[in-house]
């Protein structure tokens, strides 16, 4: 962002662009010796250095006359900016934004890397969402981060706090044990592991994490074909429950059926062996049902809960199953 002249009478962070967090506003001293004042708009905060050590901070928003205001922030400028004019020393100025910052996006770079507690297979889950922040300590940041750089904006900071949560985020995954059914169930409570988790980190180096939230995650093409394959076996298990086969015993018929696909009289012949032994297995547990029915049916005539009339009524609409 270019301060233009306008420094010649005052230093101000004029229409900052929202993704800056921290700038320098000049290089060219000539700019700002004669400036009278200093402006802070409402969430500014500014910085003074000199000969590369912080000397000040303020984060007061207002308008500070340089030749009358005697803060102790305005009057160590007056002094390094007088100094500046008969020697070489390095006067620095930064503003930064002092107001919340909200709503940054934010998204893994790097799929995370952890296994399905119940399925044992390896998953690489990608996962998005926004955060919020609060510069807390600017000297902190400043000295921590800023590290004397002209330009930190959004894109600084997403690239600081991406390489901050990815591991508390697997470290989660791994020890709380969710299958990856019930992954999108918990994004709120990973989300709030997470930000409890990097509390202590991001205040050690000067902000905090207001909010953070995981709006959606997404599974890799290799993670969605094993879930596929897990899907396709828990549907073949429920068809066999549901026909009255074991499990074993309708992959075996599967199999023979596949063969009975071959071309040759012994496909053929394969084919009517596999679909006469299936049509029994299905008859056989059909009978066992219809006995399982006349049972319970006699059980209450027994216990007098319907009237004869009813018991051989019934009885009957079974037999004529058979």
């Amino acid at each position: 962002m270019n301060m233009g002249k306008q420094f010649r009478s005052v230093i101000e962070w004029k229409s900052p662009n929202e993704r800056e967090l921290f700038i320098k506003i000049t290089d060219n001293f000539e700019e700002i010796k004669n400036a009278s004042k200093l402006i802070l708009q409402v969430g500014q905060g500014c910085i003074i250095t000199y000969e590369g050590k912080v000397q000040d901070v303020i984060i007061e928003e207002g308008i500070y006359d340089l030749k009358t205001d005697n803060k102790p922030f305005i009057t160590n400028l007056k002094k390094f900016l007088a100094l500046q004019e008969r020697s070489e020393h390095i006067l620095g100025i930064w503003f930064f934004r002092n107001a919340d910052i909200v709503n940054m996006r934010w998204g893994t770079r790097v799929p995370i890397a952890y296994t399905d507690p119940i399925y044992t297979f390896p998953i690489l889950l990608s996962a998005f969402g926004n955060y919020s922040i609060k510069i807390t300590q600017p000297l902190m940041f400043f000295e921590n981060i800023i590290a004397g750089k002209h330009l930190f904006t959004h894109s600084d900071l997403k690239a600081i706090f991406l390489s901050r949560i990815i591991q508390p985020i697997t470290d989660y995954l791994a020890n709380a044990r969710f299958s990856y059914i019930e992954i999108d169930s918990r994004l709120n409570e990973i989300a709030q592991n997470t930000k409890e988790k990097t509390n202590t980190i991001f205040t050690d180096l000067g902000f905090e994490i207001l909010d953070f939230r995981i709006e959606g995650t997404q599974f890799d093409q290799e993670t969605l074909d094993r879930i596929g394959k897990v899907s396709d076996v828990q549907a073949e298990v429920k068809s066999a429950q549901i026909a009255g086969v074991d499990f074993a015993e309708l992959q075996k018929l599967k199999a023979m059926r596949d063969v009975a696909k071959n071309e040759g009289t012994a496909g053929t012949t394969m084919g009517m062996f596999t679909g006469a032994e299936l049509s029994q297995r299905t008859n056989e547990a059909s009978q066992e049902n219809i006995k399982t029915k006349l049972e319970n049916l006699k059980e209450l005539f027994d216990l007098k809960l319907i009237t004869e009339e009813e018991f051989k009524e019934k009885r009957e609409k079974i037999v004529n199953k058979l």
